[in-house]
């Protein structure tokens, strides 16, 4: 029941940059419809495809966790990254499509790196370890170090935002679902003992709540009604990837 709700966290996670929840909270600009903007105005503007690029890596990694040949009986963690691979491959796309060349290149360098080290861990895996408890370990280890990243990926977005005292391009349903996805999976680490799951979803809880009182602190600060067309070369310094 726990995994249940937690692949249902997890996919809202996951949809959470797109027109899901908008209607509800358009008038209050609380959930912004990170790609509607993008398709809508054909520019990334200021966002950031770090957390997409991350959320691909860290969903590639929990997949190969979740195989039969590495740690059986885990159908649920299989399915929902499995979603999320697609979702987020689907979001990165549509990045890439609207952003400058000088990100696409960062885009393309990215996933080969990331496309690298997923073989790199696969062969090592079944390579060296030949039992479930073993190649568990291994893999655990590394899916820790990457879902940390995962739901570090939006300090860069944190700082511009301390920097700029504006919440425009943090997307506020992303933080959410960051804190409930990472609460939840934190009951389900509790109940199976696994720390590969807990470690990493209760720093992905601290990391939501974080960004949600950036929010809440800075929303009314925020120039909701500057013009959507400027282009990142047009932002402000703090807004920019450097």
């Amino acid at each position: 029941m726990v995994s249940t709700k937690g692949n249902l966290t997890a996919l809202y996670l996951f949809l959470s940059p797109t027109y899901f929840l908008f209607v509800a909270f358009n008038k209050q600009n609380f959930c912004s419809p990170t790609f509607i903007r993008i398709v809508k105005y054909k520019s990334v503007q200021a966002f950031k495809p770090d957390p997409y690029l991350a959320t691909f890596m860290n969903c590639a990694m929990w997949l190969f966790y979740g195989l039969p040949i590495v740690h059986p009986h885990s159908l649920l963690i299989i399915t929902i990254n499995s979603v999320g691979i697609v979702i987020t491959l689907t979001f990165c796309t549509i990045f890439f499509m609207y952003s400058t060349w000088a990100c696409r290149k960062k885009m393309i360098l990215v996933f080969i790196v990331e496309a690298i080290l997923i073989a790199g861990m696969i062969a090592v895996t079944l390579t060296l370890e030949h039992t479930h408890p073993a190649r568990s370990t291994l893999v655990g280890v590394m899916c820790l170090v990457f879902n940390i990243i995962m739901y570090t990926s939006p300090l860069t977005v944190m700082r511009s935002v301390i920097k700029t005292k504006s919440v425009r391009y943090m997307p506020i349903c992303l933080s959410l679902g960051n804190l409930l996805n990472g609460l939840v999976w934190i009951v389900y680490a509790a109940l199976e003992f696994d720390p590969f799951i807990m470690i990493p979803n209760a720093i992905g809880a601290i990391s939501g709540t974080i960004q949600i009182a950036l929010y809440f602190k800075y929303r009314k600060t925020t120039n909701w009604d500057e013009d959507e067309t400027r282009n990142e070369t047009e932002m402000p310094p703090a807004a920019s990837n450097a």
